[in-house]
């Protein structure tokens, strides 16, 4: 943190010499690194849990095939927790038209997943979802 030049003077008439703490908020400065990360491992907890629930409900809940065929690849927050994007892996390859058909199913059983999601979870809000579908060999984010 920069100093300027009169709070540089205020603060050498009282010590010797400056030191990084020296006029900063001690609440700021002695701020644990655990307190920055706690919403972040919430996050990845949050996400968890919302990969495990759509594993079990796409394999039980609907009588569709292509839908019993996905995994859940991964589930990350995008921008924060109150949305999450969730990916889901195939089994067989598939063409491009198949991957739209797959996909286009998933958003009409999207209410669903986010009410079995809400039932799973112990939150005020529910995130809202969104989906993308990948092929079996297909490298997904992590």
């Amino acid at each position: 943190m920069t100093i300027d030049k009169r709070i540089r003077e205020q603060l050498l008439a009282y010590c010797g010499q400056l030191h990084d703490d020296d006029g900063v908020d001690p609440r700021q400065f002695f701020r644990k690194e655990k307190d920055r990360t706690q919403q972040n491992h919430k996050a990845e907890q949050l996400c968890k849990q919302v990969a495990e629930t759509l594993s079990l409900v796409l394999a039980g809940e609907f009588s569709d095939d292509r839908l019993h065929s996905l995994q859940v690849a991964n589930v990350e927050p995008t921008p924060n927790a109150s949305q999450l994007s969730v990916t889901f892996r195939t089994d067989k390859v598939c063409s491009c038209l198949e991957t739209e058909a797959i996909l286009l199913q998933i958003n009409r059983v999207a209410g669903q997943l986010r009410s079995a999601v809400a039932a799973a979870i112990t939150r005020k809000r529910t995130p809202k979802l969104t989906f993308r579908v990948v092929g079996p060999s297909e490298e997904v984010d992590a």
